[in-house]
């Protein structure tokens, strides 16, 4: 039962995060700048009632009294709130598909990082599976000219912000809630801006139209599916979740081409079956290797016994 409900949390996280250009989309006529800065905003209250009501004051205490706790979480903060941003942007700027490339791209790239950083070993299928998508990325380039910038920027950030937070040891959360703060006064910052002095152009000062509630609702939206998917990774195998995490891109992908239009061009055709085979190598490969490791554990388990 355990594993059902973990399962159902990380599809239910990541159609959320799917369909989440659509939510975008609707708040195209606000500068992606001030929508990102709501979406910090409403961020730390959601998590701020979540802490309250969970009673996980003390554990954000500990993390803002630890300089290595929160010059990670600075770090962290940096690369989540550019992540954030790129996202919106492309959404708002109809590069949805060259966004959903970057988050297909994400965890071949975050396990090529942890063979060549923190020395982990990577299988002769994930290896294949990272090469094909390196191949699918270079084929776009000589297509159209220039590498594709987004996908790399969406999946880079991502990445350095999972590496950023392995060496945090604040539960989910907690370390979610102390990255708000560090970018916290930057947001309000902006938000005044744009409602004062209309900072961001036409459309800036979105707060107190028609648009309010969608900017209040990027806090919720942004918080639960964290929380199903922090659910999830603790009751199910790494596999598990690595490999439902491509319900996200793929949602994105059929938003872009069937819901926005956008062109999906023959470099597109070539390039994202080399990723989609590329996937489906890296995930069998990661399974295999779960397994293998479940296994000795297994055995060891045996010969203490």
């Amino acid at each position: 039962m355990e594993r059902f409900a973990g399962l159902a949390a990380v599809v239910t996280a990541c159609t959320i995060w799917g369909l989440s250009p659509l939510f975008y989309r609707a708040l195209a006529g606000v500068p992606a700048l001030e929508v990102l800065a709501h979406r910090t905003l409403w961020s730390f209250v959601f998590f701020a009632i979540v802490i309250l009501l969970t009673g996980r004051g003390a554990r954000v205490r500990a993390a803002l009294g630890s300089r290595r706790e929160m010059g990670l979480l600075l770090v962290a903060a940096a690369m989540v709130s550019t992540n954030w941003f790129l996202f919106i942007f492309a959404v708002q700027s109809g590069q949805t598909i060259e966004s959903s490339l970057g988050y297909y791209i994400f965890p071949l790239l975050a396990g090529a990082i942890g063979w060549a950083v923190l020395r982990e070993g990577m299988g002769r299928l994930q290896g294949l599976g990272f090469a094909l998508a390196a191949a699918a990325v270079t084929f776009i380039a000589v297509w159209h000219g220039v590498l594709p910038w987004m996908a790399l920027a969406l999946a880079g950030t991502f990445a350095a912000y999972g590496l950023a937070k392995r060496g945090v040891s604040s539960g989910p959360v907690t370390s979610v809630f102390a990255e708000m703060i560090w970018i916290l006064p930057l947001a309000l910052l902006w938000i005044a801006g744009a409602q004062l002095a209309g900072w961001g152009g036409p459309g800036a000062g979105a707060f107190g139209g028609p648009d309010t509630w969608l900017l209040v609702l990027s806090g919720p939206l942004t918080g639960v599916p964290f929380m199903l998917f922090s659910h999830a990774a603790k009751s199910l195998r790494y596999s598990t979740v690595g490999v439902a995490f491509y319900v996200n891109p793929t949602l994105q992908f059929l938003v872009a081409v069937l819901a926005f239009g956008e062109a999906f061009t023959p470099a597109e055709g070539v390039a994202f079956p080399l990723i989609w085979a590329g996937v489906a190598l890296y995930s069998i490969g990661l399974v295999r290797q779960e397994r293998r490791a479940a296994s000795t554990s297994s055995g060891e388990a045996q010969t203490v016994r």
